[in-house]
């Protein structure tokens, strides 16, 4: 079963998630309206089953939800993975968001990376702060324990960047988390880390 129930209270967040590596519903509510469009698209675009429920200190700001949701989703990926038998492991995607163009590029690698070329041209995208987006795939990379490659390639327009970016790195993930038909670790050390 490739999926992962995922559960994180702290002083600033109360989050339920749960992933489903092969497909299901997604049912988002995370109190940031952006970053629950962001997450739907996510699921959507990487076909999985994907349901968040996040209580955090808005009314500090937005960043201890987006990245504590990170933290979850990252730890969802490495559970429903589990050793890795059995996926192809390295995935990309290049997508068209209207004037924006993103690449991303995956490696189940067993190591946290984020590599990051993505500025954006404004502060915020209705109330959301941009800087937001970086910090929750540096979240996510950290505890999935991949390399994920981020860069944009064209784009005027903050809203079609960051869209792209998480639906590019659904399609990637998409790819990567593919199962061969095999029972093999996809490394020659025969494990990943």
């Amino acid at each position: 079963m490739r999926q992962a129930n995922i559960t994180r209270k702290t002083g600033e967040t109360d989050i339920i998630l749960n992933l489903n590596l092969d497909g299901g519903p997604a049912r988002i509510q995370t109190g940031v309206g952006f970053f629950d469009h962001m997450l739907s698209a996510f699921a959507r675009h990487g076909g999985f089953g994907l349901e968040v429920t996040c209580t955090g200190d808005t009314w500090v700001d937005d960043h201890h939800s987006v990245e504590d949701v990170g933290i979850c989703l990252g730890d969802a990926f490495a559970q429903a993975l589990g050793d890795m038998r059995g996926v192809e492991r390295f995935g990309h995607f290049i997508l068209p968001m209207d004037e924006a163009l993103i690449l991303s590029a995956v490696d189940l690698s067993g190591r946290g990376m984020l590599c990051w070329e993505a500025e954006m041209p404004t502060e915020k995208v209705g109330t959301f702060d941009t800087e937001l987006v970086k910090e929750f795939w540096l979240a996510f990379v950290r505890r999935a324990n991949c390399t994920l490659h981020i860069r944009k390639l064209a784009g005027e327009n903050s809203h079609h960047i960051i869209e792209g970016i998480f639906k590019s790195a659904a399609r990637s993930l998409k790819m990567a988390v593919k199962t061969n038909g095999t029972d093999e670790v996809p490394s020659t050390k025969g494990v990943l880390v």
